[in-house]
């Protein structure tokens, strides 16, 4: 077979999951003899050069571009396409796959592909105008959930050429998640999420609070980055509610799989999501997981059966919900023993894998230009 080359243009920024995917992605490709990868980074400001080097150490086919605007992101991209003449650009998340696909039709690659991670995103009746406009030239727009596609489709996607591709974990260090006896670990809470506008934290903290009050006062961590102007006002709301004492704000932490499989409970309280990666972790690590009613997460939990769902932005039903589990930790066991086999049997990174492969294989195929050996 001769390898199909394939562009993953997205964020530098790498505090979103769309980033993480599209690196998951490259990495994969790089143990298949069937697709030759680069990975595009739209350079940020505020973007860790640490993270870029590990990247690279590790062998990473990588470049970044220029990120001061869309029409100098366009141009390196177009330069960049020029370069490594891809026979498929996958754009990922807003605002991206607008530019990452501009730079594909103006380098005539073959094949478009655009990937949408969220439910809901920043668009200006201007943006959605593009997108539309972009979507009539592009082969395939993938939601990262059946909850994304959805959004996707009532926005005017073409439903023929619109799927959905779940997101997937690496499974293999949470693997010793069932040498850590859901009874034997601390009755703690972990909330993996950046501090953004879409996470919730607040009505986490809330909700710890009202648990004081019941006689009950778990620890809480909160591992992830952010900026301070979102975690300032949480690390202050937590002194005036009076649990500072037991919550940590970690910031972004390299051994989350440890620190979930040392606690009971995974918890994501969030205003949307795409295909939440911090709670399909938590799922697998073997954790009992709440999470807010919303798309994405609804379709990671089933109710009662492998976790708990809650109304977003209701301190009184989150607070229930960790009430419940931590006062039937026998009932809570069994529903962390659920989403421990859902998580390995639905939601491994190798299955994510193989359905993107296929696709970039059979776009390849369609176009004629590459045969089977």
């Amino acid at each position: 077979m001769t390898p199909v080359r394939v562009l993953h243009f997205v964020t530098g920024g790498f505090s979103g999951g769309a980033t993480q995917v599209a690196v998951q992605r490259v990495n994969a490709a790089r143990e298949s003899t069937a697709i030759e990868p680069l990975l595009v980074l739209r350079r940020k400001r505020h973007a860790d050069p640490a993270r870029i080097e590990e990247l690279r150490r590790a062998g990473v086919p990588l470049e970044l571009v220029a990120g001061w605007s869309p029409a100098a992101t366009i141009a390196a991209l177009v330069g960049v396409c020029k370069r490594f003449k891809p026979d498929v650009l996958v754009a990922h998340g807003f605002s991206e796959h607008l530019w990452g696909r501009y730079a594909g039709l103006l380098a005539k690659v073959p094949h478009l592909v655009h990937v949408e991670h969220n439910a809901r995103e920043r668009y200006t009746p201007w943006r959605r105008a593009q997108t539309r406009w972009l979507a009539q030239r592009t082969d395939r727009i993938v939601g990262c959930s059946e909850g994304v596609r959805q959004a996707l489709l009532a926005m005017g996607m073409p439903a023929e050429r619109t799927l959905a591709i779940p997101n997937g974990v690496r499974l293999e260090p949470l693997a010793l998640s069932h040498a850590h006896p859901f009874a034997q670990r601390i009755p703690g809470i972990v909330m993996v999420a950046r501090f953004s506008k879409q996470k919730d934290h607040a009505t986490l903290l809330r909700a710890v609070a009202l648990l004081r009050d019941r006689g009950l006062s778990p620890p809480l961590q909160f591992a992830g980055g952010g900026k301070d102007l979102h975690r300032k006002p949480l690390e202050k709301l937590a002194v005036e509610l009076g649990i500072g004492a037991q919550v940590q704000f970690l910031g972004v932490v390299r051994d989350v799989p440890e620190r979930l499989m040392a606690q009971q409970l995974a918890v994501l309280s969030t205003h949307y999501e795409g295909m939440p990666l911090a709670l399909l972790e938590g799922m697998a690590a073997g954790c009992a997981v709440v999470g807010s009613a919303v798309p994405g997460v609804r379709e990671v939990i089933e109710d009662g059966v492998d976790g708990l769902l809650v109304t977003e932005s209701d301190p009184v039903a989150m607070a229930d919900a960790l009430e419940r589990v931590v006062r039937n930790p026998d009932q809570a066991a069994v529903m962390a023993a659920n989403a421990r086999r859902i998580a390995l049997e639905r939601h491994g990174r190798a299955l994510m894998n193989q359905r993107y492969e296929d696709l970039f294989l059979e776009l390849a195929l369609v176009g004629g230009s590459y045969m089977i050996a």
